[in-house]
């Protein structure tokens, strides 16, 4: 029988995982997710990041691939990206 915690999802882990992120197109909005990610995932850099702005500029959504060991890291980046007061939302 599994237990609660594996019951939660269904994704293999290890895994390179996919995250969106958006939030108002500054470069400290860009300087937050980077910093977020290597925390979890050192080998993590800028040109793994994909974006796209919003039709007048404002906004950017970025979209990255992390290496993550399990739900706990996954979860653990998921919520310091919400904690941002730069991160509008991420999923």
């Amino acid at each position: 029988m599994s237990t609660p915690q594996e019951q939660e999802t269904l994704v293999e882990f290890p895994c390179d995982f996919m995250i969106k992120a958006m939030g108002k197109a500054t470069p400290e909005f860009r300087d937050t997710v980077v910093s977020i990610v290597k925390q979890h995932d050192e080998s993590f850099t800028k040109d793994k990041i994909v974006e796209r702005e919003s039709k007048k500029g404002t906004f950017v959504s970025v979209t990255f691939y992390v290496h993550v060991e399990n739900k706990p890291d996954l979860d653990a980046i998921y919520q310091n990206l919400t904690d941002s007061e730069h991160v509008l939302w991420s999923m």
